[in-house]
């Protein structure tokens, strides 16, 4: 039986988050240069998408393009952001067609003009579709995300708007990004590291995790079936005892 036959329906995760981690690696393992990990890594990001949105996840976050990824050679940063708008206008007719909506965190401010007015013309069109909602983090940390919510919070403090006692979990995740989107169920990292790298520090409080080993262009189908199918079989407990999760089921 496929993993994907395994999968309960009723018991998807709502919010997947994914580090697409590899794609240079996977490269360098073929005798190519890094832009092609990068190409057929766009490839693995169309088809995963795809399946997201025929199973009916309702969000999907991918980590494509972090703050600290502009200190990249200059060469392969220019690519990116060629590849990136290449990207955008190929992809514009498979979001309307599977009912995806578009979304971004991150401080696109420092995105090439072309490249900004093109995304956001995107998301513009996509708004109004109402199945999975693609949340990309462009030129994103967590780091930089929380110290300009915590900034913000801040001005309204000094102002006399709030008070300190005002401040809590809630308030500060409204001022996140990723507001009004709720927090991922399951983070998968391809490629076997085992770290986050400032992606979404707040928000994975109690997500589930898994690493597995195979570089982002080799990520298929069947090994996001395989994290849904493990993700299920596990106990969520949030703090609480397992006698206390299976009384409130």
């Amino acid at each position: 039986m496929s993993y994907k036959d395994q999968i309960q329906k009723d018991q998807l995760p709502a919010h997947i988050a994914i580090i697409m981690d590899g794609n240079g690696r996977w490269a360098k393992k073929q005798g190519l240069i890094r832009a092609f990990g990068h190409k057929k890594g766009v490839q693995t990001v169309h088809e995963i998408t795809e399946a997201a949105a025929e199973l009916g996840i309702q969000y999907l976050t991918l980590y494509a393009f972090s703050t600290e990824n502009w200190n990249r050679p200059k060469e392969e940063v220019d690519m990116l952001m060629t590849l990136f708008v290449e990207t955008i206008e190929k992809e514009r007719a498979t979001l309307m067609d599977n009912n995806v909506r578009l979304l971004t965190i991150g401080d696109i401010d420092r995105l090439p003009d072309g490249a900004r007015t093109r995304f956001l013309k995107l998301i513009e069109d996509t708004s109004h579709n109402t199945g999975l909602s693609l949340v990309l983090a462009l030129s994103y940390s967590s780091r930089w995300e929380i110290t300009h919510a915590m900034q913000e919070i801040a001005k309204r403090v000094a102002s006399g708007e709030l008070k300190p006692e005002d401040v809590n979990e809630e308030l500060i995740s409204a001022n996140l990004t990723t507001a009004g989107i709720p927090d991922p169920d399951l983070l998968i990292r391809t490629s076997g590291e085992l770290r986050i790298s400032n992606f979404l520090l707040w928000q994975l409080a109690y997500a589930e995790m898994t690493f597995p080993a195979c570089l982002w262009p080799e990520f298929t189908n069947e090994d996001l079936y395989k994290a849904i199918v493990d993700y299920q079989h596990r106990e969520r407990r949030f703090g609480k005892t397992s006698e206390q999760v299976l009384v409130t089921k």
